[in-house]
């Protein structure tokens, strides 16, 4: 369920139980229903709304090994493959390349290694997309969701996201 704050802004992606719950409680209005009902006949919601607003916090997105294969698709950013990778520096640690969103990439065992101590450039490499932040904290949460919510329901999650995509 799409958790919304009370300006409609997208704040989490909660359980089922968690948005029942939040509405037997009176925090929460139902503003879009998926036709499915609960065992007390209860219709479930797709999309609830806090009746009062929450002030969040900037979050910034933890540089992870997740997040890090999360952005780049899972996927080699040199050769492709989307098998036996690893996360490689694009400046390399040993000439002073920090851990950062934009001096880390997916790569392949196999270009990690040939790449060696060397820039992208330096080893013949080109990078499929150039590393970087990424922009918003709900837009790369809800996107890590997307395999566990149907096409059919974040289609119509879109419309309280049109500032995120």
């Amino acid at each position: 369920m799409l958790l919304l704050n009370s300006s409609y802004e997208p704040l989490h992606v909660c359980s089922w139980k968690r948005a029942i719950i939040l509405l037997i409680k009176g925090k929460a209005e139902a503003v879009e229903r998926n036709g499915k009902t609960v065992g007390n006949g209860m219709a479930l919601p797709l999309v609830i709304r806090l009746l009062y607003y929450v002030k969040i916090p900037h979050k910034d997105i933890p540089l992870t090994r997740r997040n890090i294969m999360h952005r780049d698709n899972y996927t080699c950013q040199y050769c492709g493959k989307k098998n036996d990778l690893t996360i490689d520096h694009v400046i390399p640690r040993s000439r002073g390349g920090k851990d950062t969103w934009d001096n880390v990439t997916v790569a392949c065992l196999r270009c990690n290694v040939s790449k060696g101590s060397r820039t992208p450039k330096e080893a013949g490499y080109e990078l499929a997309s150039k590393p970087c932040r990424p922009f918003n904290f709900i837009h790369f949460e809800l996107s890590k969701q997307n395999n566990h919510v149907s096409r059919r329901d974040y289609e119509r999650w879109r419309k309280y996201l049109y500032e995120y995509d």
